[in-house]
């Protein structure tokens, strides 16, 4: 027991370091030459931007722009504006839902796709709320997810080779 609780703390401190070093590369901008970042990038620094205590503005932002603003991650700009507003939805945040909505129609997301985001969030609220409440057995429904995803694998391949 005395060498696990070592190592945990030893992990655990390890993990602090690594954190702080990445909190120490954000802070190295400190919050005036941010505001001017954002100020470039935006054409303007929002208020929610402001808002935010200068102590951590540096972080915020780099994790805003490298992610959320970053052309060049896995996700296209109008997938991940889409799940933001499907997320939005569910907090919900109407300061969000706008952003997002508009976000996403600029990157070229259709009013279809839009309602689609959104009924997507409702229906996997519905059935959390569901799985949850009715205390479904988790062993249970991934075997049962697995079987399925498994039948639907076979049928996706079965269409594909008479294509």
């Amino acid at each position: 027991m005395h060498r696990i609780v070592r190592r945990v703390g030893f992990i655990g401190v390890a993990a602090g370091i690594a954190g702080a070093m990445v909190v120490g590369s954000a802070m190295a901008q400190d919050a005036p030459s941010t505001y001017r970042d954002i100020e470039a990038t935006l054409g303007s620094v929002p208020s929610m931007f402001k808002a935010f205590p200068e102590e951590g503005i540096a972080g915020a932002w780099a994790e805003f722009k490298t992610v959320q603003l970053n052309p060049k991650t896995a996700l296209s700009g109008k997938e991940k504006e889409l799940i933001g507003l499907a997320v939005a939805a569910q907090i919900p945040c109407s300061y969000c839902i706008y952003f997002h909505t508009a976000a996403a129609k600029l990157n070229g997301a259709t009013d279809a796709e839009v309602r689609e985001a959104v009924a997507m969030a409702a229906i996997s609220r519905h059935w959390s709320t569901v799985l949850n409440g009715m205390q479904v057995d988790p062993t249970v429904f991934r075997q049962e997810t697995d079987a399925i995803l498994r039948l639907a694998a076979e049928r996706m391949k079965a269409t594909s080779a008479t294509q």
